[in-house]
This record gives C-alpha cells, sequence and structure tokens, in this order.
C-alpha cells in the first residue's frame, strides 16, 4: 500500500484554493462596502461588521491547515462519530442556546456567537459518503434509502425545531447525491409535483386544483380501460382507488398546511412572490428595497463604495443574507455575472474531481459538497433577486458570519484534503 506523501500542499488542488480565495476576498470587499459609515474609516476597526469579518478569515487559516494535516482516512473513519456529536450539539441549543430573531440557533460565548447548523452540514456530507460508500449498498432497496433518509432529515428536523426552516431547506440538496448514486428520480419528480400542486392551490384554491386533478386521473383511467379492457380493471382497480385516495389527502394536505400550520409573515411571503399581493412597506420591504438596489447598477455598477442605497442602509441585513445586492449595485451586471461565474467554475471543478475519485467516499462527499453549495447559491441569490421567497441562507465565502464562513470553509477544505489523497490506496 502506498502511503500519502509528506509534502500535502504538492497535492492539493490549487484551483479549488484560488477560487476559495477570490470569493472570500471579493466577499469580504462588499461587507466593507455594506457595514462601512462614515465613522469607521479604518479597514482594521475590528468593533465594525467588517474589521471582525476580517477577525474570521484570518482565524480561517489554522483551520484550514489543521484540516490539511489530518490523514485522509480520518474523515472517513470518524464520520459517524462526527455525525453523532453534531446532533447532540443541536439538541443542546433547546436549553442552553440564545434565541436571536425568533430562533434558537445560536451558542452565546461573550463577544462571540456560534450557529451549529452552519457545520453540521459537512458532517451529515460525511456520514451520508461514510453509509453510501459501504460495499454492495444498494439504495433501490427501501431498508437502505429509509437509512439515509433518516441520516439526511433527523438534522434537518432539529434545525426546523429551532425554528429555522431555511437552514433545514438546504437538506433537500442531498437528493442529487442520492440520484447520482442510483435513487430513483420518481422521489425528484413527486417532489417538483409538491411544489406544483402547493402554487396552484395558492392560486386557485383547494377545491378547484383537487377537482381539477381527480378529473386528470378520470380520464387516465377510461384510457387505460379502453386499452387494457378487463385486464385493467380486475387487477388495477384498488391501485386506481389509492391513486384517488391519495391525491385527495395530498391536496387536502397542502391547502391546511399553507392555510393552518404556516404564519401569516410566511403566507405573505408566498403571496407578494406569486404577485398575489403587493406590500412594499412590510413583509416585502427587504425583497422590494434588495430588488431596487440591484436594477439600480445598471451594466457596470456605480463603482465601489458609491452606492448610494447601500450607503443609505435601505436594505435591512445587508451585510449577510443581501450582501449580493450590494455587488449589484456597485458593480453591475457585470460585476454580479462575474461572482455567479466564479461559483459556476467552483461547482464544475467540485464535480469534476469528485467524478475523477477511484475512492467511492471522495467522490459521494464531493458530490454533497457541490449540491449544497449550489442550494445556498441558487436560493439565495433568487430570493435577492426576487424570485424566490426570504428564507434567510447566506450566500456561500460572501456573507457576514463567522458560522457561515468556518461552515463552508470546511465542507470546502475537507473534499480538497480528500482529493488531495485521491491518487493513493485507501
Amino acid at each position: 500500500m502506498r502511503q500519502e506523501r509528506n509534502n500535502i500542499f504538492a497535492e492539493i488542488d490549487w484551483i479549488l484554493v484560488f477560487l476559495f480565495i477570490t470569493l472570500v476576498g471579493f466577499g469580504w470587499i462588499n461587507i466593507y462596502a455594506a457595514s462601512k459609515t462614515e465613522e469607521n474609516l479604518q479597514i482594521l476597526d475590528f468593533s465594525t461588521k467588517y474589521g471582525k469579518q476580517i477577525i474570521w478569515i484570518t482565524l480561517s487559516i489554522p483551520l484550514i491547515v489543521l484540516i490539511l494535516f489530518l490523514n485522509s482516512k480520518f474523515y472517513e473513519y470518524f464520520s459517524v462519530v462526527f455525525y453523532v456529536i453534531s446532533l447532540f450539539v443541536l439538541l443542546l441549543l433547546f436549553p442552553l442556546g440564545k434565541e436571536i430573531n425568533g430562533a434558537k440557533s445560536w451558542f452565546n460565548f461573550g463577544a462571540m456567537s456560534l450557529q451549529p447548523s452552519e457545520f453540521v452540514k459537512a458532517f451529515t456530507a460525511l456520514a451520508v459518503a461514510k453509509l453510501l460508500s459501504e460495499r454492495q449498498y444498494n439504495l433501490k432497496l427501501i431498508k437502505n434509502q429509509v437509512k439515509v433518509f433518516i441520516i439526511i432529515f433527523a438534522p434537518a428536523f432539529l434545525i426546523t425545531l429551532q425554528p429555522d426552516a431555511g437552514s433545514a431547506l438546504i437538506y433537500l440538496a442531498f437528493f442529487f447525491v442520492l440520484n447520482r448514486e442510483g435513487l430513483s428520480l420518481s422521489y425528484t419528480v413527486f417532489g417538483t409535483l409538491f411544489i406544483l400542486i402547493f402554487i396552484l392551490t395558492i392560486f386557485f384554491g383547494y377545491l378547484s386544483i383537487l377537482l381539477f386533478l381527480l378529473t386528470l386521473i378520470t380520464l387516465a383511467v377510461f384510457y387505460a380501460i379502453y386499452k387494457g379492457g378487463k385486464r385493467f380493471i380486475r387487477f388495477s382497480w384498488y391501485k386506481v382507488m389509492a391513486i384517488y385516495l391519495i391525491t385527495t389527502l395530498f391536496t387536502f394536505g397542502t391547502n391546511f398546511t399553507y392555510n393552518e400550520v404556516f404564519k401569516q409573515h410566511h403566507r405573505d411571503r408566498f403571496e407578494i412572490l406569486l404577485g398575489l399581493k403587493t406590500d412594499t412597506k412590510n413583509i416585502g420591504y427587504n425583497s422590494h428595497q434588495s430588488e431596487l438596489t440591484i436594477s439600480s447598477g445598471g451594466w457596470s455598477g456605480k463603482g465601489f463604495l458609491k452606492g448610494d442605497i447601500t450607503k443609505g442602509d435601505f436594505v435591512p441585513e445587508q451585510h449577510t443574507d443581501y450582501i449580493f445586492s450590494t455587488v449589484g449595485e456597485e458593480w453591475g451586471f457585470l460585476g454580479s455575472s462575474f461572482v455567479i461565474l466564479l461559483f459556476m467554475l467552483l461547482l464544475y471543478r467540485i464535480i469534476y474531481l469528485a467524478e475523477t475519485h477511484t475512492n467511492k467516499f471522495g467522490r459521494i462527499y464531493g458530490y454533497a459538497v457541490a449540491s449544497i453549495l449550489f442550494f445556498h447559491v441558487i436560493i439565495n441569490i433568487g430570493m435577492v433577486i426576487g424570485l424566490l421567497p426570504t428564507v434567510g441562507i447566506p450566500l456561500p465565502f460572501f456573507s457576514y458570519g463567522g458560522s457561515s464562513l468556518w461552515g463552508f470553509t470546511i465542507l470546502l477544505f475537507i473534499f480538497i484534503r480528500l482529493d488531495a489523497h485521491k491518487n493513493y490506496d485507501w
């Protein structure tokens, strides 16, 4: 068995490292623009948002070094341990966590706070990779699907209870990984239908959609009878009744969830997004101001530190979830496209390297990293430009916050470490 070389830096993928540095650096520039005031002119003023972000970025360096110097096998062997500990930490939030904006998602350590859910994504990815890389693990078997679903949705469930639905939503990204490893696309199709029915129910109401769906099913049944005759009636009638029942319960459940489970501000966000309601002063204020900020940047932007809407602090939380609006105003369409291109290159490079892995664990983990980052980028930018409802998801490596930065750094550099080891026997 060949051993890993002592000089790990000779093996790592420097393209990924370069993209990471570029994203973090450009992200900090925009955090500086979004949080600088006339009273705070010094770059090294650590009482400011941009000053604190410098501290987080600096502390990321020893974290990266530690990740790279640990043996690659360490991450596979202890993946389950990391995962179990992460679940335990999420449970500790309920008695010990600090409530911010209505969610108990943070541990407070004096001047510093940490959000565990940002780190759990990496440990869940390791656990999923460990399970799926076992010999003869067949995702077509229901019992195996149940195992991996439990691993994925256990942390998502605990995060939802905080409540932090936005962070929990990210765990749907793992379905990309499961599909790559052989899971039937029927789950994805079912999920897409659920979203479609959900949207149509908001537009047209529960009874109209139910009547429409039952009519479609009835027409399909008559067509099947026409083609199959008595044989279809003899062997498939119970399936037809089951489809009728499931459709009714599913549509009713969608209506009940929207009207009884969702809070009014959740319903308002969906209705504003779908154009059923107009509100630019209350629940829709953030999105409206964000869209105005981005559109004001035009083709090439107003220039660094020249965004008057950004300087006027019209977009709440602009340095965190809405940081992309700063890019749009000060760097324009060209700058926004450049940021999106950087993320596309990052995702492409991760998937490309994952496909070159001869070790299944490394490949699966790589797809998990790409899927999580993809979900974050799509949802965050979609939210900022008004295509998706506000759910509070940070833009990777860009948004202000130590937990977010460290979480994505751990996620990415574990893959970089695994990739550096792919040419050696496991």
